[in-house]
């Protein structure tokens, strides 16, 4: 089942209580959890994915406990998983093994920002929106902003390579990644990247290490590149009759070469979902363009007049600006708070993370609401909408239809890569993709990932079961 846990193999009795007697000689007990439930708090993230109870769960404050816990796997023998907020959406910090878990959320520390440079050091445990504020304090801006950045934790940011609704205009967390202390399974330390805006010395590692998701490598102190915080942001909510028409204001409006620093997406069920968690909505709207400009004064108000135009030339319901920061911050806190509303409407919900070009936006539209009719599992999707990153959300209630469930997200990913998609636009493989890889990526770009996996991590030790699967998917 594509919900079930990889066949990855389990360190013995023998090498779980060999890593247990190392780490308690390396750290001491105040770092380390060894009590079944104690750890079992570390055995789940925010997917469905299904893992193992840790044999040991490290609680790591420095460097020097993640380079002693990562000596302890390979000396051991012993899986180990690094952890950060714990926040994914694909499994990627789930332990599938057991064995360890690499806690670097203690880590939370904003180790400096040059105002001088428009550089920020940062823990691996620093929280997303910590950093947003303490940046914006400066007048510095860190852009990317994943609907989690309230919980969620930079190293797991990086790991993933988190976007966000501002990624249409300004990036993903790789485009802001300079450079980073890197840990290795064998307790070695490498220094990755720069301090400066440009360098080209050798490879890139420090962009193979963004998104690999804890496979590669554990991550220490991470440099993270700053922007100018613009002058001001302004905030507009347009209502469609349907989805149609809200996507093709989208093409409208990249069409007339404006960039917002976000188009969200919402179609019809989720607008439901948004009116029972008590949004006033208007009840004509079936879709929904949640859209923010940014810029000095006189920029934003020019934009936000030729983004109303082309809503217009789609045939909008309304068009609705934020008058200030209080209604702004109130329109995007419903938007955040999407995926628990989801929750409430059946339940269990799974949330796949897709991309396909602008234009095939409302073509995938139209092919997940078929696929829900063939199967009866009910879905949603928002998203988006300006870089194609839509959420397509699968809602059932009892254990019988998970097979229908599977073969609806199958479906989703084939009808992905056929219209010229990816898997993944911010929220990795991890687990719960990692059957379906071979859907996009051909055996020998594959093989040669799996060959980079061998030369940092020979023993299969770091983060197992996550990205490449255990064997080849049934359907592939």
């Amino acid at each position: 089942m594509q919900l079930s846990r990889p066949d990855v193999p389990r360190p013995s009795p023998s090498a779980c209580d060999k890593a247990r007697s190392l780490l308690d000689r390396a750290l001491g007990p105040s770092k380390v959890l060894t009590d079944p439930e104690a750890c079992e708090r570390y055995v789940r993230d925010e997917s469905e994915a299904v893992g193992v109870v840790p044999d040991a769960v490290v609680l790591a404050e420095n460097a020097d406990d993640i380079l002693a816990a990562l000596g302890v796997a390979r000396e051991a023998g012993v899986p180990i998983t690094p952890r950060a907020g714990g926040t994914g959406r694909t499994g990627g910090s789930v332990p599938v093994a057991g064995g360890i878990v690499l806690a670097t959320a203690g880590m939370k520390s904003i180790v400096e920002i040059d105002r001088r440079e428009g550089i920020a050091v940062v823990q691996p445990g620093v929280i997303l929106a910590d950093l947003h504020a303490a940046v914006e304090a400066e007048g510095w801006f860190y852009p990317p902003d994943p609907n989690s950045l309230a919980s969620c934790a930079l190293g797991g940011n990086v790991a993933e390579n988190a976007g966000g609704p501002r990624a249409f205009k300004y990036g993903v967390t790789r485009d802001y990644v300079l450079g980073m202390d890197a840990f290795l399974i064998g307790g070695q330390r490498i220094r990755a990247g720069r301090r400066t805006m440009k360098g080209v010395t050798g490879y890139d590692v420090t962009g193979l290490l963004v998104g690999s998701e804890g496979t590669l490598g554990v991550f220490g102190d991470i440099t993270l590149q700053l922007i100018p915080k613009p002058e001001r942001v302004m905030t507009m909510m347009t209502l469609f009759e349907n989805v149609q028409m809200a996507c093709a204001a989208v093409q409208e409006i990249i069409a007339r070469g404006l960039v917002p620093r976000c188009i969200e997406l919402l179609d019809a069920t989720t607008l439901e979902a948004m009116r029972s968690a008590g949004n006033a909505i208007d009840s004509r709207a079936g879709a929904m363009l949640i859209m923010e400009v940014d810029g000095d004064e006189a920029a934003c108000e020019r934009q936000a007049t030729r983004v109303s135009d082309a809503c217009e030339t789609a045939k909008v319901i309304d068009v609705l600006v934020a008058q200030d920061a209080a209604q702004s911050e109130k329109l995007w806190a419903a938007r955040r708070q999407m995926s628990y509303a989801v929750r409430k409407l059946t339940k269990k919900k799974l949330s796949e993370d897709v991309v396909v070009p602008r234009m095939q936006i409302g073509e995938l539209l139209d092919r997940v609401a078929r696929t829900s009719e063939e199967t009866g599992v009910r879905s949603l999707t928002y998203g988006h909408a300006g870089d194609g990153n839509l959420h397509c959300n699968f809602l059932w209630n009892e254990d019988d239809e998970m097979p229908a469930v599977e073969r609806s997200i199958e479906a989703l990913f084939r009808n992905v890569i056929e219209l010229r998609g990816t898997l993944s636009g911010e929220h990795g493989i991890g687990v719960l993709k990692a059957p379906y890889l071979s859907l996009e990526q051909a055996p020998e770009l594959i093989e040669l990932q799996r060959d980079l996996k061998r030369v940092f991590d020979p023993q299969h030790l770091l983060n197992p079961g996550k990205i490449f699967p255990a064997s080849t998917h049934r359907a592939c």
